[in-house]
């Protein structure tokens, strides 16, 4: 089990909404899930913030050496 302290929250956003959010990592595909089923019928309105999305693929990429 994860320590609540040690983890560390995302926001999601969803647009369709207007709601802005931040939760555990650790609860993140859950609350994604379970936000665009209530909310949504499915669809996946609800997304990890994108500003924050494309910085960790920025990063994941620098660290796998692709801007290399």
């Amino acid at each position: 089990m994860t320590d609540q302290s040690d983890d560390p929250e995302v926001p999601i956003i969803c647009e369709e909404c207007g709601t802005e959010t931040t939760v555990a990592l650790s609860e993140l595909e859950t609350q994604l899930e379970r936000h665009n089923d209530n909310r949504h019928d499915g669809e996946k309105h609800a997304t990890v913030d994108p500003t924050l999305k494309s910085q960790l693929q920025d990063l994941v990429a620098e660290d796998l050496g692709l801007f290399e």
